[in-house]
């Protein structure tokens, strides 16, 4: 254990930043395999909202610093291909 003062906030404030980023990456995942599963069952308007939802919180991860920006823009990317490819738009 660190005993600088500074040292003591900053550990207490990467865990808050830790936990948060956790939080946000958890919700990613979930909502990227929730759009997945929704491709293989093959609805075409369901695909449709799975990607808004996926790829708004991919949008929020970026704005939180969590994700970088062309990370999210890859995973988007690979989203829509597999959305079309599965007739959706």
């Amino acid at each position: 254990m660190a005993n600088i003062k500074s040292q003591i906030k900053r550990i207490k404030t990467n865990e808050k930043a830790r936990l948060r980023n956790k939080s946000v990456r958890s919700s990613i995942k979930s909502a990227v395999r929730k759009f997945r599963d929704t491709v293989t069952a093959g609805d075409a308007g369901a695909i449709t909202t799975e990607l808004r939802t996926a790829s708004k919180a991919l949008d929020i991860a970026v704005a939180k610093g969590v994700l970088h920006k062309n990370a999210a823009a890859n995973k988007k990317s690979s989203m829509a291909k597999a959305a079309a490819k599965a007739g959706a738009r």
